[in-house]
């Protein structure tokens, strides 16, 4: 019996052990045409084992990247695409740079200084102030977010002021509810409400003062009977 750790490792286990033993009987033909229509016919066979690479683009040319790779850059087929060899496929990716941008205000945030920047290079009046006023809206915003209450606009206005050299100013008062400001309306909506059952019971109670009884129809003239 041949056991697993008696075999060769797997190039690529998606593919399976028998798609493998199939490219190393290629290897092993020596005729080129025959080898180039057997090659063909793996390909076939692994796109159909692995159908999820038909939604891939350029699927064919994963595949015979594959054949190669499962080969170990040993066969010796004619490709549609460049073949590849072990530096270029295995070669790792060049690491990103992270952004070395810092923000002057960082509890503002880089993208609204970045707004900042551009509506002071606005020339438009009415698009600068319109522009000032948005940006003491979203400061606004943000202070709610993080302290869970309103500031007053004259904070909202000096902070703006220090960060513009006092070039923008906005002419808007910045309505923004907090936290604590919406729990309170809440409460208050919800005062003095009463429940579906609560209702319910306090027109039976009503009813029954009346000498309905819960029932309309009777009047309060109705008498058990006896038996």
């Amino acid at each position: 019996m041949e056991y697993n750790t008696t075999r060769n490792p797997l190039a690529m286990r998606e593919y399976g052990r028998h798609v493998q033993k199939m490219v190393e009987h290629i290897l092993t033909i020596e005729d080129p045409e025959r080898r180039q229509k057997n090659a063909e016919a793996v390909i076939e066979l692994m796109g159909f084992l692995n159908p999820h690479l038909k939604n891939v683009e350029d699927f064919k040319h994963k595949l015979w990247d594959h054949l190669f790779l499962i080969s170990d850059f040993k066969l010796d087929v004619k490709s549609p695409y460049p073949i590849p060899t072990r530096e270029t496929l295995r070669a790792k990716p060049k690491p990103l740079p992270y952004p070395k941008r810092s923000s002057k205000f960082s509890h503002l945030g880089k993208n609204l200084e970045d707004v900042i920047n551009k509506a002071l290079e606005e020339q438009d009046p009415e698009k600068r102030q319109g522009f000032a006023n948005t940006i003491a809206y979203y400061m606004k915003l943000a202070y709610n977010n993080w302290h869970k209450e309103i500031v007053h606009d004259d904070a909202i206005q000096a902070e703006l002021s220090s960060i513009t050299r006092g070039k923008l100013e906005f002419t808007n008062t910045p309505y923004v509810k907090s936290f604590r400001q919406q729990e309170a309306s809440n409460k208050n909506n919800n005062f003095g409400k009463k429940t579906k059952f609560q209702q319910q019971q306090r027109n039976g109670n009503g009813n029954r003062r009346n000498g309905n009884n819960g029932n309309n129809g009777n009047n309060g003239n109705y008498k058990k009977k006896r038996f």
